[in-house]
Order: C-alpha cells, then sequence, then structure tokens
C-alpha cells in the first residue's frame, strides 16, 4: 500500500470532494479516482458511496481512514526522529499567502526557519487573501497566513502576526472620481466603491458604509485580491477601503497613482496571523514552522 496512495484517500475522506481533493494533491481528477479505485481493489472493498452530489465513506473507508492516520502519524513521527540525528528536517512545506504578505510578512519568518531547517523545501502559492483560511482548511496548504474572519473555524488554530490600520483610498490623477472625493463633503452615495468579493475587508467596508448610512452604495465591481483593488482605484474607477500594507507594497507606479482619503477608526483591528489546522500541528515541519511565529518578538518589517 502506498503511502501516497493513503494521503490521497485520508484528504479525500475528509473534504468529501473529488475535485477539492485532485487540487489539494495536485493530482488530476482522472488520477485521484485511479488511486481510490487501486485501494478499493486491494481491499476488496468500496471505499466510497458516491451520487452526483455527495461523497460518503463506507464502513471499510472509515476503517481504512482510521488506519491511514495512525499510519502516516507513526511515519511522520519516524521520520522526525531520525531527522533529529541530522542537520535538521527536512521534506516539504506548503505555504499560501498574499502576493503582498509574500514582500511584508513572509520573509523575516522563512529567514529564521530556513535558517533552523535549511533542508526543508518550501512550496509557496500566492492568492487572494480572503482564500487563505480555506486553503488550510482544506489541505491544499499546510500553513496559511491570513487576515482573522469575524468567525474562525474550529478546526483552526490563528497565531497573531499583526493589527494592520485599513485606509480608503482614491484616485490621485484627474478624473471624474478625483472630482468627487475632493469636494469638502462628498456625497458618497453617489461615489463608485471596488469591494472584495469576500473577507474581513469586505466586513469592514460594509462596516464604513453603516457609519455612513449608505444603505444603498454605488459598487462599480466586486474583485478577488487586495493588489487588484489598488489597480482598479489607480485607474480612476472608483475608491476601495484596504490594509495599508497592501497599498505600500504596491508597485510604485501604481501607488504615485493612489492617495490616502482616510485613515479607519474601527475599534475593532484587522487582524493578520498564520493558520493551521489544530490537528497538524504535531507535525514536525508544521509544528517547527508554529514555533517561530509564536517565537517572533519583533514586528514583521514592510
Amino acid at each position: 500500500m502506498d503511502f501516497r496512495d493513503l494521503k490521497t484517500f485520508l484528504h479525500l475522506a475528509e473534504s468529501r470532494h473529488f475535485g477539492r481533493s485532485a487540487r489539494a494533491m495536485h493530482v488530476s481528477p482522472s488520477t485521484l479516482s485511479r488511486q481510490i479505485q487501486r485501494l478499493e481493489d486491494e481491499l476488496g472493498q468500496p471505499l466510497f458511496i458516491r451520487d452526483n452530489r455527495t461523497v460518503t465513506l463506507t464502513e471499510a473507508g472509515e476503517s481504512l481512514r482510521q488506519f491511514a492516520q495512525q499510519t502516516l502519524l507513526q511515519y511522520q513521527q519516524l521520520r522526525h526522529t531520525l531527522s533529529q540525528q541530522g542537520p535538521s528536517l527536512s521534506g516539504e512545506l506548503h505555504l499560501f499567502c498574499s502576493v503582498t504578505a509574500a514582500y511584508s510578512h513572509l520573509p523575516p519568518i522563512l529567514d529564521r526557519f530556513r535558517a533552523e531547517h535549511p533542508s526543508v523545501e518550501i512550496k509557496l502559492t500566492t492568492g487572494d487573501a480572503a482564500d487563505a483560511v480555506e486553503k488550510a482548511l482544506s489541505g491544499e496548504a499546510d500553513i496559511a497566513i491570513a487576515g482573522k474572519p469575524e468567525t474562525l473555524p474550529a478546526a483552526i488554530d490563528f497565531a497573531m502576526l499583526e493589527n494592520l490600520p485599513v485606509v480608503l483610498i482614491g484616485p490621485a490623477l484627474a478624473c471624474p472620481v478625483r472630482s468627487q472625493v475632493s469636494e469638502s463633503q462628498p456625497d458618497w452615495s453617489q461615489v463608485p466603491f471596488i469591494l472584495p468579493d469576500q473577507g474581513p475587508v469586505r466586513r469592514r467596508i460594509e462596516l464604513w458604509f453603516r457609519r455612513h448610512k449608505l444603505s444603498n452604495p454605488f459598487i462599480y465591481a466586486t474583485v478577488a485580491g487586495h493588489e487588484a483593488m489598488v489597480s482598479m482605484v489607480a485607474l480612476g474607477c472608483g475608491v476601495a477601503l484596504i490594509p495599508e500594507v497592501v497599498l505600500e507594497n504596491s508597485p510604485e507606479p501604481v501607488r504615485n497613482r493612489v492617495t490616502v482619503l482616510e485613515r479607519s477608526d474601527e475599534k475593532t483591528p484587522f487582524e493578520l496571523g498564520v493558520c493551521a489546522q489544530k490537528k497538524r500541528l504535531h507535525e514536525p515541519l508544521i509544528g517547527a514552522f508554529w514555533k517561530i511565529v509564536q517565537q517572533r518578538k519583533e514586528p514583521a518589517v514592510r
């Protein structure tokens, strides 16, 4: 029985979604199906009951799930024990964060991690910050840098990095939107807004609307990724509320076309941190990374 097949099976047993597990395990759906079929052939029992909407474990599947968890944990513990005889840990650690976090907060953490564990291979994927918690929850990433959502999933642990100020930005160059927001008392109901399609910042702009009594704001567009929001503001499409660190780490040609209109005075801070599945914190690589995050004595350099 192949360890890779067991890992794939275990992910599918938890996600109950062939497409999601195929993406997380970096295989095609057909390869995933063949791996499961291979296990079913070896055991002589079906492991999943599948229909158009759901995937559920059979009794044999549940037994294999328990076996796979114990076997892979023992294997990880063995590798950890053997690795202690060498200079450091080894293996692959899959990280996920936004492009901004890859510049602003990840480097000092990785510097310390790689100094202690130079044999570990880092696999970094960047994308929309609003997807970070889900990436960790689904297993597509071992560790993710994320804004803390209003409700944190029970299976996820969150280690704080920094409270980030949030700013309302508008275009700096002459354009209709610039004229609107330059008035002494802008009519915010007529100003176009660029919104994130999901995530903690979406909640912050909703609070901003409520504070300004905007029941029907002018939404120009909803986009994925704070970096894309900055670009659209720079093009004169509208205004946007974003973490200030995103603007600070934007390319200079874009940053120079944007101006800060106001800083948020919300009492609830935008919390940036590192998240991982609680049940995986005992794994050697994840545990080592988590330890370094918790030991950070200085704020991340922007």
